[in-house]
C-alpha cells in the first residue's frame, strides 16, 4: 500500500508521542523530531528502493531514529505490559465461551473474531481511540463490524499437516492470537508464530509471547529476525525465510503487515489472509471498506496483492 498525504501527518505525530514516551530531555526531543523529519523526506523520495512510498517500512525507520537518539530502546513498555495483564483476563472470559461449544467451524469463528478484535490494540495512531477496558464491549459487536468476512474461506483451508506461518502484530493482542493459534491446532495444523525481533512501537516481541502462553500454544515461536514494522523481506532472518518461503498459508495480523506485503507486484506463492481491524483511512480505503472495521481478507496463492 503505497503512502497518502495523511500519512505523513500520522508518522510524525506518532513520533513525536513516541519521543515523548522515550526521554524528558526537551534538547533531545528536539533533535529526535529533527532527526525523524530527515529520515522521512529521505525515504520517501529514495525512489530506487520498492517499498520507498511505503508507510510501514517509513515508520521502520522513524522508529529506529528515535531508539537511535533518545537512548530508549521501548517506548511502549509499561502500555505493553497493561495490553498483556488486561487481554488475559478478557482470554479467560472467552475460553470459557469456546469451551462450551461442540462444532468446530463456531470455535474456530469465535476465536477468530477474537484474534481480529484483539487489533484494536494500538496507540497513537492519528485519529484512532480505544479503551483497553472496553475491548469485551467490542467483542460482542465484532460480527456486526466484520465488513469483509473470509473466515470461512480460512477454516477450509485448514487440513491436518497444512503448515501456517502466523504473523502477530501487537502486545495484548497476542494474548487474543492464542485462542485462534489453539483452535489451527485441533484442526491438525502445523503452526509456526513469528513475534518481532527487538521492539518496535507496541508489536509483541518473545517476551510477551511467554507471558501470553504463546509458548505452549504454537508448534513453535520465532522472531521474524528483524525490528520492522510489518515485513521487510530483505531485513528477515534466513530462518524466518524458510518458514515463511515454505509455510501453505499465512495469517498476517495488523495494518503493518497488510501495508508491506500488499502492492509491489510482489506475487506471493501461499494463501494469505489478513485479519485486522482498519484503524485509519488509507488502509480502509484500499480494503474498500470504512474506517473502525473488521477485516478477514482472503488473497489467494500465486496471486498479487492490489491495494
Amino acid at each position: 500500500m503505497n503512502i497518502k498525504p495523511v500519512c505523513i501527518l500520522c508518522l510524525l505525530t506518532r513520533g513525536y508521542r513516541e519521543i515523548q514516551y522515550s526521554t524528558n530531555d526537551p534538547d533531545v526531543q528536539l533533535k529526535a523530531m529533527k532527526e525523524v523529519l530527515q529520515v522521512i523526506n529521505r525515504i520517501i523520495n529514495e525512489q530506487n528502493h520498492p517499498m520507498h512510498l511505503v508507510p510501514a517500512y517509513t515508520g521502520t525507520y522513524r522508529d529506529r531514529t528515535i531508539k537511535r537518539v533518545t537512548g530508549c530502546p521501548d517506548p511502549y513498555q509499561r502500555e505493553k505490559i497493561k495490553s498483556n495483564k488486561i487481554a488475559l483476563e478478557l482470554r479467560s472470559d472467552l475460553e470459557k465461551i469456546i469451551d462450551k461449544e461442540n462444532d468446530a467451524y463456531k470455535r474456530f469463528r469465535t476465536a477468530c473474531i477474537a484474534a481480529i478484535v484483539g487489533n484494536i490494540i494500538e496507540f497513537d495512531v492519528l485519529g484512532h481511540q480505544f479503551n483497553l477496558e472496553e475491548i469485551s464491549k467490542l467483542i460482542e459487536r465484532a460480527e456486526e463490524e466484520l465488513v469483509i468476512d473470509d473466515i470461512t474461506a480460512l477454516f477450509e483451508k485448514i487440513k491436518p499437516g497444512i503448515r501456517v506461518l502466523y504473523l502477530t502484530d501487537n502486545a495484548g493482542e497476542i494474548a487474543l492470537d492464542v485462542l485462534l493459534v489453539r483452535e489451527l491446532k485441533k484442526l491438525g495444523a502445523e503452526v509456526t508464530v513469528a513475534v518481532k525481533d527487538k521492539p518496535v512501537l507496541n508489536d509483541a516481541t518473545l517476551e510477551d509471547a511467554k507471558a501470553v502462553g504463546m509458548m505452549e500454544a504454537a508448534d513453535r515461536v520465532i522472531t521474524i529476525g528483524t525490528d520492522s514494522v510489518g515485513l521487510i523481506l530483505n531485513e528477515c532472518s534466513k530462518l524466518f525465510l524458510d518458514f515463511y518461503n515454505n509455510s501453505h498459508l499465512v495469517i498476517a495480523k495488523g495494518m503493518g503487515y497488510f501495508e508491506t506485503m500488499s502492492g509491489h507486484n510482489v506475487k506471493h506463492t501461499m494463501d494469505i489472509f489478513f485479519l485486522l481491524r482498519t484503524k485509519c483511512d488509507p488502509v480502509a480505503t484500499s480494503l474498500g471498506v470504512e474506517r473502525g472495521k473488521n477485516v478477514a481478507k482472503h488473497f489467494p496463492a500465486n496471486t498479487t496483492i492490489e491495494c
